[in-house]
């Protein structure tokens, strides 16, 4: 693979103040976040990565913070023609007003996708979230956008809660399952069935394996191999500054190889979903 020969469906922008995690002292585990659109070219550049999804940074439990920083993703993609913005929303009706407003930038040049995330609150299967969960795929249906979502083992995250909003809503709207399930009991339930079944039933969901443990992508490698499915919906994410670039290059291209997986995961499949 040679260089600027690869995209990254998945990386955040915007620097975040050190916060007390878990009881503990203010801290900045994202020590490599990006507080302006040059450096985050600069990254690209270095990389080699022709083209990014970028997302608002978040961790810290203040959606505000994401929501100040869909303005910068959206300056980000009309300044360089190789970055996607996608717009922080949530479904929870105390964000109400500012999700209106990241919904309002949706048309914008180079928007591609609305990020859900319900590690700051909220769950999929939670009534009280169905009318703005409603109003942001609408949304994304309407514009041809993809609604990017947050996995990880457990509580609303959980791909038994998250599988929800594919059940409901991804006949229609392109749905990225972020992490492949994040975790042991994801990657078991979406690689022995679900994301395979999801696909035969015509839902269009797609995923990224940044997170992913060890055996993951060479066990979906293995899986789509033998059924014959399922290579035009993985694209290779590095999560920075959450995840490792190099680390997650280096899993991909060891599970892939150099075959018809690999060319759709680290480039065609962005062109296709975000391009």
């Amino acid at each position: 693979m040679t260089r600027f020969d690869f995209c990254d469906a998945h990386r955040h922008l915007g620097s975040m103040l050190a916060f007390p995690f878990y009881g503990g002292p203010a801290v900045k585990p994202d020590s490599r976040a990006r507080a302006t659109i040059a450096e985050l070219i600069a990254d690209l550049d270095a990389e080699g990565t022709e083209r990014a999804l970028v997302i608002p940074n978040y961790g810290v439990p203040d959606p505000a913070v994401s929501f100040s920083f869909n303005e910068l993703c959206v300056e980000a993609a009309a300044s360089d023609d190789r970055i996607r913005a996608a717009l922080w929303v949530s479904p929870l009706p105390r964000d109400e007003q500012r999700t209106r407003a990241a919904l309002a930038l949706a048309g914008e040049p180079g928007v591609r996708a609305l990020k859900l995330s319900f590690l700051l609150g909220g769950d999929p299967t939670d009534p009280h979230c169905r009318p703005l969960l409603d109003e942001i795929f609408a949304t994304a249906e309407a514009l041809d956008l993809v609604v990017h979502v947050h996995t990880s083992p457990g509580a609303a995250s959980d791909i038994d809660n998250v599988g929800a909003l594919v059940d409901d809503y991804g006949h229609r709207v392109k749905i990225h399952l972020v992490h492949f399930g994040g975790g042991m009991s994801g990657h078991i339930k979406l690689i022995g069935s679900r994301f395979f079944s999801w696909i035969e039933a015509g839902k269009h969901v797609y995923t990224d394996l940044s997170w992913a443990i060890g055996f993951a992508p060479r066990w979906l490698a293995e899986e789509i191999s033998r059924r014959g499915i399922g290579a035009d919906r993985v694209l290779f994410a590095s999560d920075e500054p959450w995840g490792d670039h190099g680390a997650e290059l280096a899993a991909l291209r060891g599970a892939a190889g150099d075959g018809e997986l690999a060319r759709l995961a680290f480039r065609e499949n962005f062109d296709k979903l975000y391009g």
